[in-house]
């Protein structure tokens, strides 16, 4: 693969690693729903999807006609794609740098609040009223927990209320910062330099990668 490819591939690779990075080494948790969360990771290996299938099934004979903005329609269909997806997902709620054992009082709390009638089973929880059920899911390798939807029947309005009042809860929680993060932050410096000096070894062969891309 040439370098030009290289960091199309892995460029938004290293940002989301930064971006995860810094999340985890913020003092806060931090909260975003599932519908984000697939977003940004659609994001990040979208240029992937640039170098693998889309050059792969690359439409020359539309390619013909509409030169480069051949590539504005690729990159529609991606994008149509993705909230395709985005849309047929349930409901999550990611929260970023923090453990279970942490989230379990502050959640149980304002369940109280939110729902009389709400009621535990282990780590799944049913708040009736708002017509949300969940299950509490833990990444303990990455010190995070996910909010995961149980069953078919479900109320976003509940999901999109259980969110806003989660969201104000862990904004007055403070935390440890996750080690993890460091390696995260490393990994996307160490990828981003890589690509630097991929560049700077021929950056005419790169611009002479992207016109042929375009077909220019």
């Amino acid at each position: 693969m040439d370098a030009f490819r290289l960091c199309l591939a892995l460029g938004p690779v290293a940002v989301y690693l930064l971006l995860l990075g810094a999340i985890n080494l913020s003092r806060r948790p931090f909260l975003v729903s599932g519908t984000r969360d697939a977003a940004a990771l659609s994001l990040a290996i979208s240029g992937f999807v640039i170098v693998g299938p889309m050059e792969l099934f690359f439409p020359n004979a539309a390619a013909m006609r509409f030169g480069p903005y051949v590539w504005v329609l690729l990159l529609a269909f991606y994008a149509l794609c993705v909230v395709l997806v985005l849309l047929l997902l349930r409901p999550r709620l990611i929260i970023y740098n923090i453990s279970a054992d942490q989230l379990r009082p502050i959640l149980a709390e304002l369940v109280e609040q939110l729902d009389s009638d709400a009621r535990w089973a282990g780590d799944g929880l049913v708040l009736p009223n708002l017509g949300v059920q969940l299950y509490v899911d833990n990444l303990t390798a990455m010190r995070n927990v996910s909010l995961m939807s149980a069953g078919g029947s479900q109320n976003h309005a509940g999901w999109q209320r259980l969110e806003r009042v989660l969201a104000a809860a862990l904004w007055r929680v403070e935390v440890t910062r996750n080690p993890r993060g460091v390696s995260l932050i490393t990994a996307a410096m160490l990828i981003a330099l890589a690509l630097i000096m991929a560049i700077a070894r021929d950056p005419q062969a790169v611009a002479h990668a992207l016109f042929d891309m375009l077909r220019l």
